[in-house]
């Protein structure tokens, strides 16, 4: 296919296994790195509407399917990455990592910590409203530019996002390129202080050393209509899975972590199907012990190589097998 000219980066046939952290994915069709904000805007607006787009971070929170994506995967890097400050609103760019955002407002005495430890980049954790310690992006957030499919800069208020439990409404092919946030301020020795208790206890919980994607599955119960959590309840995935005697329990090259069952992990050779059909698997036996539906955080994209996975949940509900 001829694609539209660009002053940056197009290849073809882009394997993504390079750029996830499971290490697994087939290639896409094209991976686009725009130069800028400009050049962005200029590709969408001139590339064939039957095209589809996929905005790609770094990878984090992502399984690709070993048959690859039938699309153009836009991927930012620099000119994406800037974090500025003014008053108690920090703006992020895109491509800006979660943990850099994090050390930068405690730098200038504001309090974002919650975005230490979580995986990623601030694109991802607008469109997913990622959350630790109680903390969610839906808590601070003011507004977000992105790019249409057709090109159009947008600005996006949180009405329009529409922020719920690990998700928003972004519309389909738009790229976020910025978000800001407010933050409260407090003392940055103090905030210091506080993300190096978050680390020492992420991991000393999490396998930090392994290749994973972060956390395998929503939490099945404890959050409001709002996507706050709700302490009064405290079910969570990895002990649901635990009950099902599934910790450590492994398919191929993908393994439930030893140390964090709820932590899916690539031990070497794992295939994007090996570590779907662990999940698949795992939804399917919780679901058969405890009678609960375990939901994917990790989003998987692209097509298969061979026969699709079947869906485990569906599978235990009309089986029982």
């Amino acid at each position: 296919m001829i694609y539209p000219d660009t002053r940056g980066k197009l290849t073809e046939n882009r394997l993504l296994s390079e750029l996830t952290w499971l290490r697994v994915g087939g290639p896409a069709d094209v991976l686009f790195q725009p130069a800028d904000l400009e050049d962005l805007q200029n590709i969408l607006a001139a590339l064939d509407p039957s095209v589809a787009v996929f905005p790609m971070g770094v990878g984090s929170n992502l399984i690709v399917r070993d048959g690859g994506i039938r699309a153009m995967v836009i991927r930012m890097g620099r000119g994406f990455n800037g974090i500025e400050i003014e008053g108690n609103r920090v703006t992020a760019g895109v491509a800006a990592l979660d943990a850099h955002v994090a050390r930068k407002a405690a730098m200038a005495g504001l309090d974002l910590t919650f975005l230490r430890t979580i995986p990623g980049a601030i694109g991802g954790a607008v469109r997913m409203n990622a959350g630790c310690y109680g903390s969610y992006v839906a808590d601070h957030f003011v507004s977000a530019k992105a790019v249409t499919r057709t090109g159009e800069l947008v600005t996006l208020t949180a009405d329009d996002l529409n922020f719920q439990y690990r998700q928003t409404d972004l519309p389909e092919g738009w790229v976020i390129v910025q978000a800001t946030f407010e933050a409260e301020a407090a003392d940055p020795a103090m905030l210091e202080a506080r993300m190096e208790e978050q680390l020492a206890k992420r991991d000393a919980t999490q396998p930090v050393k392994d290749r994973s994607a972060g956390s395998t599955f929503r939490n099945p119960a404890g959050f409001s209509s709002t996507g706050k959590a709700d302490d009064t309840h405290d079910l969570k995935a990895w002990k649901v899975i635990d009950d099902a005697g599934l910790r450590g329990f492994s398919i191929g090259g993908a393994q439930m972590s030893e140390k964090h069952s709820n932590f899916m992990i690539n031990t070497g050779e794992a295939s994007a199907h090996d570590l779907e059909l662990l999940g698949e698997t795992v939804r399917k036996k919780v679901f058969q012990n405890a009678g609960l539906a375990l939901q994917w955080e990790i989003k998987r994209v692209g097509e298969f190589l061979g026969d699709p996975i079947p869906d485990g949940l569906a599978q235990a509900q009309t089986t029982g097998a």
